[in-house]
């Protein structure tokens, strides 16, 4: 009795008495949700440093949204969303117009708009503000930031529900999807509007630093651990969902900064997944070839 209390009060008592660590708790179920097949698209398009690149690049329109309106966050998720689109936009035209690779423009974009973002956020705000914006705090998520979450993830798990086909048909043949009139180009538009809205809901969150961390681990572990893209979506949504509870306990019972930990757990999972996954891991790589050397 005295140890199932214990376990009860470590890992669910502290979501029963306070409202902050439900809502907290919420918004990383609703991350998970969608951040897992979106990553999962990421990785398989071989777009994951993409990603990372297209979370910094919300920086400087929330840095904008935060010197006009303060922390507001409709202003802010909205200059984030615009900022990103225009850095991706930016980036490919410089591909299509030139002659330079568009990984290579979109860091380039990337990196001017990090850089303009902290600026601008030093030149009004103080380091608690820049901090904020960097890192998040999914510990003070509110009504109107779950909300947005949930908007957010819910629509993504919709539009992807209706173009998940074409999505993957482009990611293995982008050739064949333009021989039979599949619009590749407009589903790739699509998925970096849907990239560029899951970064900005877990921006609300985790910052924009963090934001990508869910977004990328758990997808990237996945891979360690099954082959089809169904199974790929739904481990990555799991791992997603399960990090999240257990770096708001870790953050709860330890002190430590939530977002962070979150992101660390995920890193832990896949760093595991690395070593022992089924498929793609050091276990399978070294292990497997030894019996087969041995027989």
């Amino acid at each position: 009795m005295m140890l199932g209390a214990a376990v009860h009060g470590a890992l669910v008592q502290p979501f029963i008495e306070f409202g902050f660590m439900r809502r907290a708790l919420v918004a990383c179920l609703a991350l998970g949700l969608s951040c897992g097949p979106v990553g999962t698209l990421l990785v398989l398009r071989r777009m994951s440093l993409a990603g990372d690149a297209m979370a910094h690049a919300l920086l400087p329109g929330a840095a904008v949204a935060f010197l006009l309106v303060g922390l507001s966050l409709p202003a802010m998720s909205l200059g984030a969303f615009i900022a990103a689109l225009a850095v991706a936009a930016l980036a490919g035209g410089v591909a299509r117009f030139t002659a330079q690779r568009e990984d290579a423009s979109l860091a380039g974009f990337y990196l001017i708009a990090l850089a303009a973002g902290v600026m601008l956020i030093s030149l009004r705000g103080n380091s608690v503000d820049l901090m904020r914006v960097l890192f998040g705090s999914i510990l003070a998520v509110d009504d109107a930031a779950l909300l947005l979450v949930a908007g957010v993830s819910s629509a993504s798990l919709l539009v992807l529900a209706l173009v998940w086909r074409p999505l993957l048909v482009e990611c293995f043949d982008p050739g064949f999807l333009r021989a039979v009139g599949g619009h590749g180009g407009l589903h790739h538009q699509l998925f970096l509007v849907l990239l560029v809205a899951n970064l900005v809901a877990g921006f609300q969150a985790l910052g924009t630093l963090m934001a990508v961390g869910l977004l990328m681990l758990p997808a990237i572990a996945a891979r360690c651990w099954a082959h089809s893209v169904a199974r790929l979506s739904a481990i990555a949504c799991g791992i997603a969902a399960a990090c999240g509870y257990g770096g708001l306990l870790l953050s709860y019972h330890f002190g430590l900064p939530s977002g962070p930990a979150i992101v660390l757990l995920a890193g832990a999972v896949y760093l595991v997944s690395l070593c022992i996954g089924t498929r793609d891991s050091l276990r399978t790589r070294f292990f497997t070839a030894h019996r087969h050397r041995a027989a």
